[in-house]
């Protein structure tokens, strides 16, 4: 993650229609689950550490917030998150079987194409037999834009992809989907016509727009959130979400 992003992610994640939105696909996600209380949760990437101070009050679960870059996790120092540390996902310093589930979303995006697997290696480690991961991932290369680059993400998934990787670390997939879907022909123009003839430069995409737009633009992603939880399923989308388990 660019250092920088930081600061836009911490000033935006509150109010913004696409964190509020996908946290709205967030609890749908977790409301499939068959049972939803854990006791102890890891959110591996956690940036700011925001979403782990929000789960943590939503559910009720004691999180364990991890990070590469102290440069977000300076953001929940001063938020007053809980149990904040510094590490590699991909080398996690805590034993086998330590947690009921593990968070991660947006991360994997960071690693090259390729390596994620260390990561969800560790995750596996981790999870006591029967436990959830619930993943998050940005999807489709055609949708690489200027904020992807300025952010630093260095590669983007296809659903077989991804379920692919998760099996091949050894878990059991539960369900998984496309997500961030009824905006996509506003992305890929956005992304593959506009920048393009206006030879932008990478920026972050991370601001809250005016009230009556971000109110707008949440509207997509709440009746997406509505479908998922009818257990239904996106065939394409901006971004892919996957549900697995460590079995027994």
């Amino acid at each position: 993650m660019n250092p920088a992003e930081f600061k836009n992610i911490s000033s935006a994640e509150a109010e913004m229609w696409w964190f509020a939105g996908m946290r709205g696909i967030l609890e749908a996600w977790v409301g499939r689950l068959p049972e939803g209380k854990f006791e102890r949760v890891l959110e591996g990437g956690c940036g700011t550490g925001y979403m782990s101070q929000w789960l943590g009050r939503r559910y009720g679960w004691k999180m364990f917030p991890v990070d590469l870059d102290f440069g977000g996790l300076s953001y929940g120092k001063r938020d007053g998150v809980l149990r904040m540390a510094q590490c590699d996902i991909s080398r996690i310093p805590y034993r086998d079987a330590s947690f009921d589930a593990v968070v991660s979303l947006d991360v994997l995006v960071h690693f090259p194409r390729g390596e994620e697997g260390a990561a969800l290696k560790e995750f596996h480690r981790v999870l006591k037999p029967g436990g959830k991961m619930i993943l998050r991932v940005s999807a489709l290369d055609i949708l690489r834009s200027r904020h992807t680059i300025f952010a630093h993400e260095r590669q983007r998934f296809t659903r077989e992809r991804i379920v692919e990787a998760v099996r091949a670390a050894g878990f059991r997939v539960l369900d998984s989907s496309y997500a961030n879907s009824l905006l996509m022909p506003v992305a890929l123009f956005k992304f593959r016509v506009w920048e393009e003839l206006t030879e932008q430069e990478p920026q972050s995409g991370v601001e809250v727009p005016a009230g009556w737009l971000n109110r707008l633009l949440q509207i997509p992603l709440r009746l997406e959130a509505a479908v998922l939880r009818l257990g239904w399923r996106l065939p394409i989308g901006q971004s892919i979400v996957v549900l697995a388990e460590k079995q027994y």
